[in-house]
């Protein structure tokens, strides 16, 4: 959970678990390119998330059948990152954030990871809405921090419905523009200006 103290290569460190990986513009490798990601896990061993502005055309009841009347809008399956693309992570958004349940791991409040294994009539009432990544995205122990270190990405908060919002292409100007300063300014920045 977000805010736990971790020892990372014999420092402590704080978890970035529910946090925004927010690509700068300087950062251009096409996997990333623009994107937000929010940090599922960040442990010793490394860290994991999911793009959440990457849409797929293929909605996530053609893959997932009954599991797509609780997609939210757009109800179509996401491009996780490039790391092992035939998988599926699947966040959750609970009703009742303080209600516990074996198939829900939380991440950050009412935002977790949620087992596909289980029937999705019986999470109905418990669930407000899921959104399906194809893949993930993935570090080595330190690789993150040496990448942020580098300026590749901004680390932020992220809000409740960073990760469920109708328009995804918006949300990378969208969490830079409410920063403020200059990182505001940020949010305008040519994508197509070659950066060295």
């Amino acid at each position: 959970m977000q805010g736990e103290w971790r020892a990372i290569d014999g420092k402590a460190t704080e978890s970035m678990a529910g946090r925004l990986l927010v690509a700068a513009p300087t950062l251009k490798d096409p996997n990333f390119d623009r994107t937000v990601v929010l940090l599922v896990a960040h442990e010793p061993g490394g860290a994991l998330g999911v793009v959440l502005n990457r849409a797929t055309e293929i909605p996530v009841a053609d893959v997932l059948g009954d599991w797509g009347e609780l997609a939210r809008h757009p109800a179509v399956i996401f491009e996780g990152g490039p790391v092992q693309p035939d998988s599926a992570i699947c966040l959750a958004r609970m009703r009742h954030p303080l209600r516990r349940m074996k198939s829900f791991q939380q991440i950050s409040g009412a935002i977790g990871t949620l087992d596909l294994s289980v029937d999705p009539a019986q999470l109905q009432d418990a669930i407000s809405g899921i959104r399906v990544f194809a893949g993930y995205s993935g570090w080595e122990p330190g690789q993150l921090e040496q990448e942020i270190e580098g300026g590749s990405w901004f680390v932020l908060d992220a809000l409740p419905g960073d990760a469920f919002m109708d328009r995804p292409d918006d949300l990378w100007p969208m969490v830079l523009r409410r920063q403020g300063g200059l990182m505001a300014a940020v949010a305008h920045f040519p994508a197509d200006v070659a950066l060295n």
